[in-house]
């Protein structure tokens, strides 16, 4: 299902393995990182810290900020998961389907430092209130524009196919860890996003869900052997 091809998996232009491409059909506008270099005695492009041309599987995850789970039973919305993801000790986690993924030192001066694509087919996040149950789901993560995109669904009907649902902040990414087999970055906070917010708030008949509303910080384990 919507699996990432393996004509996306290149950047010939930079010289480097990052995901530019359409994976469960993300446009390009949307899925292309935007990169940027600060002026420097060079324009080659720095050798990148870890270079994964396809993540094997992992997962990401999300330790729920008390203000969000908070702001859930202020609205009377029950959260759950679908599909394959997990909820659990205040946390919820999507197993990574597919991807690719670039680092580069967050001390040199080339950014995005972490580019690529993170695919999260089948599984994803419930809010039930009542009789109606928004999920979202089948989510992909690009670092590089700062993004999560997926889809909405409004009782099992597809209401918004691969909308912008999460800003993703790194002002607080810790430096990339290897353990074993895995990559694993963490600190990045998540963000209610402006289309986001509208579509909950048109669905479940309110105007308590606001844009930026820190949903919690996100940890990346991706397998890359």
């Amino acid at each position: 299902m919507r699996k990432i091809t393996k004509t996306t998996v290149s950047l010939a232009a930079a010289g480097a393995i990052i995901l530019t491409g359409a994976g469960f059909g993300v446009s390009a506008a949307q899925a292309t990182p935007t990169i940027h270099t600060v002026a420097s005695s060079s324009s080659k492009i720095p050798a990148p810290v870890a270079s994964v041309p396809e993540v094997l599987g992992g997962n990401t995850s999300v330790a729920l900020d008390k203000g969000f789970t908070d702001a859930l039973t202020s609205l009377k919305l029950t959260p759950g998961v679908s599909g394959s993801a997990k909820l659990a000790d205040g946390a919820v986690s999507f197993p990574i389907t597919a991807g690719s993924v670039t680092y580069w030192s967050p001390d040199g001066n080339y950014r995005p430092y972490v580019q690529g694509l993170l695919n999260h087919d089948d599984s994803g996040l419930t809010l039930k209130a009542g009789d109606t149950t928004v999920t979202l789901e089948n989510f992909v993560v690009n670092p590089g524009s700062s993004k999560l995109y997926g889809d909405v669904l409004v009782n099992g009907e597809v209401a918004a196919p691969n909308a912008y649902l999460f800003s993703l902040h790194g002002g607080s990414l810790k430096a990339l860890q290897l353990e074993g087999d895995n990559a694993i970055l963490t600190g990045t906070t998540v963000h209610i996003s402006p289309d986001a917010a509208k579509l909950l708030n048109s669905t479940f008949k309110t105007d308590a869900v606001k844009a930026g509303l820190l949903v919690g910080t996100a940890t990346i384990t991706a397998q890359i052997k």
